[in-house]
């Protein structure tokens, strides 16, 4: 079968080079160089099929793992979304979820989104890194660092585009059991129930909409982590990357993840509320959602669901970053000025 990742080959002046020189490129956007001696650690070639692979494996890890440990978060987020006459805020949410079901009541919908999750991580971070370097490509040498923050946002809106698709059946079947009281209880359960009331359209109604808000959210995650990470090397930390232990670099990571992980929750919130109300409500359309919402509504649990996302990115990004160490995957210095530029 054919594969794009076959195009993205390094150049035969960049392989020998190996030879003869003790650094040599490899571009996360040019401009980046990691030492020769690094290379032999590492468990792929950069940009190669194995690369996307294994940053496919780190995101299955960190995205399926941290939206996993949150359900009972998400479960009370999505009330509050759906049902704010019932649950007040976010503690009053976990008290009347706990008083109706019981502990376990707050695990409900933990394998759709251990599932959905874990697809969607495939897709976002293993195709982020493959855009990332295809669109570096087309763009050359120069114009890629200048307009890297473009191109991250690019990359990662691709690449979610993509990963949504396998994630949005889980994601209705995972907000139906968490928002619609006596429906199910778990996906065994309200798979074929969905089947028989609404056909196959009820696992990708909320295409759209989930869209909506996984795009922007993962623009800005992918895009703001990357500068945010530029600028702690920059202005805050006394020395460069290469020179900080790998645990040092990692706390950098979490560090950058959650300040992104703030702005992620803030501008993919009205459509993350949409998402909940339409999955609530049977037969209903965005427009008929916003009529009896209102603007108003589409905040509703915006401080739950901060809390939430911003743990989350932090942890995904730590998560993926830890996954690149523990299997020696390359990992990119921060980005410089062209050579003919700087010098």
């Amino acid at each position: 079968m054919y594969s794009p990742f076959h195009q993205l080959r390094k150049p035969v002046s960049q392989q020998n080079a190996l030879e003869n020189v003790s650094e040599f490129p490899a571009h996360l956007v040019p401009g980046r160089t990691i030492a020769a001696a690094a290379v032999n650690e590492d468990s792929c070639e950069f940009g190669s099929p194995k690369y996307f692979a294994l940053c496919g494996l780190g995101g299955i890890i960190s995205c399926g793992l941290t939206h996993t440990l949150v359900t009972p978060l998400d479960l009370v987020k999505c009330r509050l979304q759906v049902n704010p006459a019932k649950y007040k805020n976010l503690i009053n949410g976990f008290k009347v979820t706990m008083a109706d079901e019981g502990a376990r009541g707050l695990a409900k919908g933990w394998a759709p989104t251990a599932i959905g999750y874990s697809i969607q991580g495939l897709g976002k971070f293993g195709l982020y890194e493959y855009f990332k370097i295809l669109y570096a490509d087309l763009l050359g040498e120069e114009n890629a660092y200048y307009w890297r923050t473009s191109l991250y946002l690019a990359a990662s809106a691709s690449a979610e585009l993509f990963a949504d698709i396998g994630l949005v059946p889980l994601e209705s079947i995972k907000v139906k059991i968490q928002t619609t009281p006596g429906f199910a209880n778990t996906l065994r359960e309200a798979v074929p129930k969905m089947l028989q009331q609404e056909g196959v359209s009820a696992f990708f109604k909320s295409l759209v909409p989930l869209w909506m808000r996984q795009i922007p959210y993962t623009m800005m995650k992918f895009a703001c982590f990357e500068r945010t990470v530029e600028l702690i090397y920059a202005h805050v930390v006394p020395k460069p990357r290469a020179d900080c232990s790998k645990g040092e670099q990692l706390v950098v990571t979490f560090a950058a993840g959650y300040i992104a992980g703030v702005f992620c929750a803030v501008v993919s919130h009205p459509a993350d509320t949409l998402v909940s109300k339409l999955n609530q409500e049977k037969g209903a359309s965005s427009v008929d959602v916003l009529k009896k919402i209102g603007f108003g509504g589409l905040w509703k649990g915006l401080g739950p669901r901060i809390i939430m996302i911003g743990t989350l990115t932090a942890l995904q990004w730590f998560i993926y970053d830890s996954v690149k160490v523990a299997l020696s995957i390359p990992r990119p210095l921060p980005p410089a000025p062209p050579k003919a530029k700087s010098e």
